[in-house]
């Protein structure tokens, strides 16, 4: 599985929470990660994906699968 094959959302932060731009990985608890525009904090949320992968697989934990977007 890649990290670009799962979902990431992407939304404004406020700026009590510091502004920028937070993305969350919906299939995966707790992945998440921020950058100061939605680009930053798309490729910053792929790389959170890779390493929650990557830390499931090494603690024999399930990986869920990405799910299938509709067109």
């Amino acid at each position: 599985m890649r990290p670009q094959d799962y979902e990431i959302d992407i939304r404004p932060l406020t700026l009590e929470d510091g502004g920028g731009f937070v993305a969350t990985a919906p299939e995966l608890p707790g992945c998440r990660s921020d950058g100061e525009t939605p680009e930053e904090a798309l490729r910053n949320g792929y790389d959170a994906v890779a390493c929650w992968i990557e830390a499931a697989t090494e603690m024999g934990r399930r990986v869920p699968a990405p799910r299938v977007l509709a067109a």
